[in-house]
């Protein structure tokens, strides 16, 4: 029988140095996109997916992500005073409750698996789901949801992927893949950012995970890999080696690198012209923007 689940690890330790200086004194994850903050879209991916116990692995210099979820009475008086109701409920959407959310401090800025790692004693001996924030994705169904469904089906453990032009495979962890049905794909072996011309496919792991308890334990013996750092995709891929299922699961939606300044304009135009409130007045600036371009050349 396949558990439930209802734990996930939100990795937010990294320094954000490609986004200096505005990371200087505010967290990656709080820079906004339109109007809410990255870590924002991950969680409400976390909450439509079912999950109830949100674990942040941090560093120093993140209180401030600390604060966001912390209540705001003054804010919310003040709000309930003016009458402006519609602001209050977004504001109490950020509210986390006591108990619901935990926070452990990455000591040591040794890569992905090690800040996995550093939750395994509140994960326990269950299966959980992994959440870069970095890593936002539009979709119609919220894509951890789609893999939460995909899951009740196959069990083991699951990455979510996404084709990725041939000459960026080294920028990615990269599946070897066996027999696809649907969106599900049987992975047979993970290689972390090979060089050019050695990727096994150009299926890229994206940052969404659901995992068994057993990856952990990988994480405990898994030699350090590429960059010198501890990497998850080493530990799941000794989960294949040990004769465990992993799968690959091509979700639909679209998905933006909001971890580089490119992807992070990217997504915010592309969520802003989704919003009714902005599409209007945006998109005819983009429509006059293109011609000034053209006559300045």
């Amino acid at each position: 029988m396949k558990r439930k689940i209802t734990k996930a690890i939100f990795p937010v330790a990294g320094l954000g140095t490609r986004f200096l200086p505005a990371t200087k004194s505010v967290p990656k994850e709080i820079m906004t996109l339109v109007d809410q903050p990255l870590i924002q879209y991950a969680i409400d991916e976390a909450r439509a997916a079912g999950i109830e116990d949100f674990i942040f692995v941090t560093s120093r210099g993140k209180t401030a992500l600390e604060d966001y979820f912390d209540h705001a009475p003054d804010l919310e008086n003040a709000l309930r005073d003016s009458g402006k109701t519609a602001l209050l409920q977004i504001l109490r959407n950020t509210y986390m409750e006591s108990g619901a959310i935990a926070y452990i401090r990455q000591h040591k800025p040794l890569g992905l698996g090690h800040a996995v790692s550093c939750a395994s004693k509140l994960i326990g001996n269950e299966p959980f789901a992994v959440i870069l924030p970095d890593d936002v994705i539009a979709a119609e169904k919220p894509c951890l949801q789609q893999m939460v469904e995909a899951y009740q089906d196959t069990g083991g453990s699951m990455v979510a992927t996404m084709e990725v032009p041939a000459a960026k495979t080294s920028s990615y962890g990269i599946l070897d893949t066996g027999n696809q049905t649907g969106q599900i794909v049987q992975v047979k072996g993970m290689v972390e950012k090979p060089k050019s011309g050695d990727a096994p496919s150009n299926l890229a792991v994206i940052g969404r995970y659901i995992l068994t308890p057993d990856v952990m334990q990988s994480l405990d013996s898994v030699d350090r890999g590429a960059g010198g750092e501890i990497q998850l995709t080493d530990a799941i891929a000794q989960e294949i080696s040990a004769g465990r299922n992993v799968f690959g699961y091509r979700f639909d939606g679209q998905r933006f690198d909001c971890g580089s300044k490119a992807g992070f304009l990217q997504a915010t135009v592309a969520f802003a012209l989704a919003r009714d409130d902005l599409r209007e007045e945006l998109s005819a600036f983009l429509a006059d923007l293109q011609p000034q371009r053209s006559a300045a050349q």
